[in-house]
Formats: C-alpha cells, structure tokens, sequence
C-alpha cells in the first residue's frame, strides 16, 4: 500500500512538475511577445521622431518659399505702377509731339 501512494505521488509530483513546465514556456511566450511590442513599438517611435525632423526641416523651407512669394508680390506691383508710369508718359509724349507739329505749321 505504501508502493501505491509512493507511485501515485510520484505521479501528481510529475504532472504538477509538467504543468509548471508548460506554464514556464507560455509566460516565455508571453515575455518574448511582449518584448516584440516594445522592440516594435520603440521603432515607431523613431520613425515617428523622424517623421517629425522631416517636418521641422520642410516647414522652413515653406516658410522661406511663402517669404519669396510675398517679395515677388511687392516686386509685382513696383512693376506694375512702373508699367502705369511708363504708360501714362507716352499718352504724353503723344500730346507733346502733337503740339510740336502744331507749332511747325
């Protein structure tokens, strides 16, 4: 009888002993999975990092372009009351030339 609860324990002994060891391998599992998220996590947050230098780089150079179209405008409309000016001076030169014939007849 004593052979039989000896052989018995030892079998509860060993299927305690190999549901622990299973219990190991799937929180290994578990640990290896998380570490997984963490690694890939960690690479997100790089590419988000530089995602954001890509950001920072080209607003500056929007912000140089927006500064050169605001220059073009201002150059735009110099030219623009240059061209009026200009204009305005030939309908002049028209009258003056009109009366310099005027005068030689």
């Amino acid at each position: 009888m004593a052979s039989a609860s000896s052989s018995s324990a030892k079998n509860l002994f060993s299927d305690s002993k190999r549901r622990l060891a299973d219990r190991v391998a799937v929180n290994v599992n578990n640990a290896s999975s998380v570490a997984r998220q963490i690694v890939r996590g960690s690479k997100s947050n790089e590419i988000l990092m530089q995602a954001a230098k890509n950001f920072a780089y080209h607003e500056s150079t929007v912000d140089n372009s927006i500064q050169n179209l605001k220059k073009m405008e201002i150059i735009f409309q110099h030219l623009n009351y240059q061209y009026e000016a200009i204009e305005q001076a030939a309908e002049k030169l028209e009258y003056v030339e009109e009366q310099v014939k005027a005068m030689e007849r």
